[in-house]
Parts: structure tokens; C-alpha cells; sequence
């Protein structure tokens, strides 16, 4: 068992574990009695392979970044999560866990979501299986993420927002968790990260791990090596970057780089950087690293980014963190529109502004010789034109 894995307690580390309230235990202990038991199971093993190859696209390319290689004197290589159906590395997660769901005679599935996509991959999977939908998203979210709303809409789900608090994914998680404790029995909730009580930072983490499976094979392919010198990838609650490092966790020679947004700046107020700024306590049912106030109280967090404004991070990568097995830093805003835009003009991919925060790394990165370098492209840019649009004043 790697020692960056989930131990039987539901803990990473120090961090992890179930603090949810009475009426949600029946719930949360019904999934940790079964999911390793469905997830092992040759009926649902081969209808999620089915669907990610069939419905998804799988597998999604590992290209290489010629021009992108070319600037920064590296061999670069992008994980195209962005060329999946409905455009990111969520419909990984939320094709599992609808399968789950029918294991489990789950009728009704709730999910929250920020940039949109994770919305969007759960209204897919549940008009895919004929299941009654609900989205919790926060009210500025809805407004800056339109076009994600309205695919939802067309899917047939029912999209609530989020009026309390930033009014952005930490209080769409709080809208969401409130509505499972409301609907115990018929609801499942399906968690967009690797973040909430035990066992969904494992569970959602196992979905996304595909990402690094065919990333070592394709590897092997294109360069006779496996594993990569550097992997990369975003973070907010951390799936993606989740996915795109499973395999490489205990390759203790490949350098896992995960890549916050920093906002306005670490110590601007305005930030997302929860590994510079965050300390040990509970959110959303789990312990990890969160910004907090003195007394506890939760910093509400702050990225152009939609889905990287989360004031926490998944108890995982806390544990990385802690473990000094992966680096976390950040990127601002600014850096992050500038790479979004020098990918587009380089290579003619636009990507989302989260997956824009990995690539701005490269501009930081202490490189010795000529490293191959993985990142994980996790979204494409279409939800975001409008925020590119009016950034540089196209």
C-alpha cells in the first residue's frame, strides 16, 4: 500500500477522514462499505471502460507541444483532458460514480460545481441513465459561466443558485451537502473533487487516476520511458492533478508540481493559494489545509478562475504537501491569462483558465537539462472566452 494513499481510516496522513453530521452518516457509511467492493467488480469494471471508450473518447491524447517545447527548452507534452465529451477531465469522474449510484439504487443525483464543467459532465451522465438531476452553483458562477448553465439546462437538469456567502463553489458545496442531509435516501452526491468525507477524496481520485494509466503507456510510446521528470497540473479542491499524479506517486524520481491560483497575488486578500496561507481544520467533511481566520472562520477565496476559487484543498494533497512529496505553488491571475494566450498562439489550443495556471508555471520552472514535462490540460477554453475576451480587450 503506498504511503500516499488512503490508509483503512479514510486518512492521508493526518488529514482525511468523515466529520459529517448524524443525519449524513447512514449515507457516508454505506458508501465506505461498498465502493471498493462495486469499483472491483468485473460487471461494473468493464461498463465503465465501455463508456469511457465509447461515450468519453478515451483514450485522450498525450500530444507533444512542439512550439511550447521550443520556447521553454523542454520536452513538453500536454494530457489532452480538454478533447474528452463535454470538455474537461470531469466526465472521468462522474461516469463512475453514476454507475455507483445505480449499484447502490440511488434515484436523484445532486452535485455542486464552480467553472460549470463538473455540472455539465453530471447533467450528461444523467440524462445518459435517465436520472433526475440537480446542480448547486454559486450565483456569480452562473453569471460567469453562461454557456455551462445553459448546456445543463438542455440536459434536463435543474440548476439552483448558491445566494450565501462569496456565492461561489464553497457555498454551492454548503447548498449541495445541506440538500443530501434534506434527502438521505433516494440522493446521491456526486463530489466534483477530491475533497468532502471519506470516502470521496479516494473514490473521485480512483475515477481520475485513468489519467496518469494512459499517460505511462502513451509515455513508453512516444519516448521509451514511462514516467515523466515533472508532472503537472492545477489545483482548487485537486482531481485532475489527483489523476494526473496516482501513478507517479510513489516514483519518488518524477517531481509532482501542483499549481494554485494565487489571485491577485499570496498576500494580496484576494487569493486561492490554500497550501501558502491555509491551516489544519475541517471543511466539507474532511480535515485538511483551509484558509481560515484566527478564530476559524472560513477566507472566502478569490481566482479568475472559477474553478480554483476554493478556499480549501483535498486531504491528499494536503498530505503531499506535508509529505513534501509534491511542490505546491501559485500563479496569479495575470501570469495565468498570459499563458492561456501564448498556448493559443503557439500551439491553436485554447484552454480553460484553470489548466492556463499550470502552464504559467513553466515560465517559473528551475529546469536542469532538457526534462520531459507532462501537464495536464484538464478543460478547454470555451467556457471562458468571455473572461479572455475582456481580460485582453479583444
Amino acid at each position: 500500500m503506498s504511503k500516499y494513499q488512503v490508509n483503512q481510516k479514510g486518512y492521508y496522513g493526518n488529514f482525511g477522514g468523515a466529520y459529517v453530521p448524524e443525519m449524513l452518516y447512514p449515507n457516508v457509511k454505506e458508501l465506505q462499505d461498498q465502493y471498493l467492493t462495486i469499483l472491483d467488480s468485473e460487471a461494473f469494471r468493464s461498463e465503465f471502460a465501455k463508456l469511457l471508450t465509447d461515450y468519453v473518447g478515451r483514450p485522450s491524447p498525450l500530444y507533444h507541444a512542439n512550439r511550447l517545447s521550443e520556447k521553454y527548452e523542454a520536452n513538453i507534452f500536454l494530457k489532452r483532458e480538454d478533447l474528452n465529451h463535454t470538455g474537461a477531465h470531469k466526465i472521468n469522474n462522474t461516469i463512475g460514480q453514476i454507475l455507483l449510484a445505480e449499484k447502490l439504487g440511488k434515484k436523484r443525483i445532486i452535485a455542486e460545481t464552480g467553472a460549470g464543467q463538473h455540472g455539465v459532465a453530471t447533467a450528461t451522465v444523467c440524462a445518459l441513465k435517465g436520472l433526475e438531476c440537480v446542480i448547486y452553483m454559486g450565483e456569480i458562477d452562473i453569471k460567469r459561466q453562461a454557456p455551462n448553465v445553459a448546456r445543463m439546462k438542455m440536459m434536463g437538469a435543474k440548476v439552483i443558485a448558491a445566494t450565501s456567502g462569496s456565492k461561489t463553489l464553497k457555498d454551492a458545496t454548503n447548498e449541495a451537502l445541506r440538500d443530501w442531509i434534506n434527502n438521505p435516501v433516494d440522493t446521491h452526491y456526486i463530489i466534483g473533487s477530491v475533497v468532502g468525507p471519506h470516502p470521496y477524496p479516494d473514490l473521485v481520485a480512483r475515477f481520475q487516476s485513468v489519467i496518469s494509466a494512459e499517460t505511462k503507456k502513451q509515455l513508453q510510446e512516444k519516448t521509451g520511458k514511462s514516467t515523466p521528470d515533472i508532472a503537472m497540473a492545477c489545483v482548487g479542491g485537486g482531481s485532475n492533478a489527483a489523476g494526473m499524479f496516482y501513478h507517479f506517486l510513489d516514483e519518488e524520481d518524477v517531481r509532482l508540481i501542483a499549481v494554485e491560483a494565487a489571485g491577485k497575488g499570496v498576500h494580496s486578500g484576494e487569493t486561492a493559494a490554500t497550501t501558502q496561507l491555509g491551516r489544519e481544520g475541517v471543511l466539507h467533511g474532511s480535515r485538511s489545509l483551509l484558509m481560515q481566520t484566527d478564530d476559524g472562520q472560513v477566507i472566502e477565496p478569490y481566482s479568475i478562475s472559477a474553478g480554483l476559487d476554493y478556499p480549501g484543498i483535498g486531504p491528499q494533497h494536503a498530505w503531499l504537501f506535508q509529505s513534501k512529496r509534491g511542490e505546491y505553488v501559485s500563479v496569479t491571475d495575470d501570469e495565468a491569462m498570459k499563458a492561456g494566450l501564448l498556448l493559443t498562439k503557439l500551439e491553436g489550443i485554447i484552454p480553460a483558465i484553470e489548466s492556463a495556471h499550470a502552464l504559467a508555471y513553466l515560465e517559473k520552472l528551475q529546469m536542469d537539462g532538457h526534462p520531459t514535462i507532462v501537464i495536464c490540460l484538464s478543460g478547454r477554453g470555451d467556457k471562458d472566452l468571455d473572461n479572455y475576451m475582456n481580460y485582453f480587450r479583444f
